[in-house]
């Protein structure tokens, strides 16, 4: 599944549209995406699936790719493995699924309908991959902009210097504070002649470089705004002066997205349920209640 993370990403999007300023701590960015990632996992639930299928494998790939093949096999069974779709009937469906697997002796190349099925997510045949990768870098820069201004707003000293060992012995002593040291000793040629510090406090008012409160409720809203347009349950503060046709339309846009998901999972698990027996369903966890209260779940069984 690591080909889904941020340096995929931000290359894949690049081929469409100009790149944009992203968090420098990839690291970051991965965690972020691991975190909302594994909350839309957490969100929609598929259940039914046969004791041989891998339920980590079958959620990385719906979601990430947006699609994957079910198929009959001689040693394995009915198992559901990536694919390539090619063809195009006349409403321009695809009408047959290439799969490749090491394990597998050849090509598979079977027609959708008859000799495999399709599991996807949105009609586009496109995964969630877009919204994370957006949303998740975003917080990524968020939180480390953050702690750049915790950083900034600890220490703010400019240092004199006349040669380079004097340089790199305040580099030295500068990282040991920061590392958290409660005493650092230094060779007294870092002091002036008559024995004063060689350095100064370039900002008194350490406080008005402090922006660290505002950029975290700046997270805050970025991560509410996922949990929104995902339909991940989400704490509403009904804050002064919202109105009910407001409150109204979050509860829409909460739910569109979610809606399509259950709706294209449910459809394309009754074609796979009714060519192989099987008995897949798609299990929405939300909050659902005007309230903002949570625990609502809803079971999408394909009739």
């Amino acid at each position: 599944m690591s080909n889904y993370d941020y340096n995929f990403i931000n290359n894949y999007n690049a081929l469409f549209s100009p790149s944009t300023v992203h968090c420098k701590n990839t690291g970051l960015v991965n965690y972020m995406t691991r975190y909302n990632l594994n909350k839309i996992l957490a969100t929609y639930k598929i259940n039914g699936m046969p004791e041989n299928w891998a339920k980590n494998f079958v959620q990385y790939v719906l979601y990430c790719q947006g699609f994957m093949a079910v198929l009959n096999t001689d040693l394995w069974g009915i198992i559901p493995q990536n694919c390539a779709l090619v063809g195009r009937n006349v409403q321009y469906q695809p009408r047959r699924a290439l799969i490749t697997n090491p394990w597998f002796d050849e090509t598979y190349d079977l027609e959708i309908g008859t000799e495999c099925e399709i599991l996807r997510i949105l009609p586009d045949y496109d995964g969630i991959m877009d919204i994370v990768g957006v949303y998740s870098d975003l917080m990524a820069l968020a939180l480390e902009t953050s702690g750049i201004s915790m950083l900034n707003s600890r220490l703010a000293m400019v240092f004199g210097v006349e040669t380079q060992a004097q340089r790199e012995s305040f580099a030295k002593m500068l990282d040991k504070l920061l590392s958290g040291d409660p005493a650092v000793f230094v060779d007294k040629s870092l002091f002036t002649e008559d024995g004063q510090p060689s350095w100064v406090q370039f900002v008194q008012n350490l406080g008005q470089n402090y922006i660290s409160d505002r950029i975290l409720a700046d997270m805050d809203t970025l991560e509410h705004q996922f949990n929104v347009k995902m339909g991940i349950p989400d704490v509403y503060e009904k804050k002064e002066r919202v109105t009910n046709d407001e409150i109204a339309a979050n509860n829409a846009d909460s739910s569109s997205l979610p809606r399509l998901i259950v709706e294209n999972l449910s459809e394309s698990m009754q074609k796979v349920n009714d060519l192989f027996g099987l008995d897949l369903s798609v299990e929405y966890i939300h909050g659902g209640n005007d309230d903002g209260k949570q625990s609502v779940s809803e079971s999408v069984r394909p009739e």
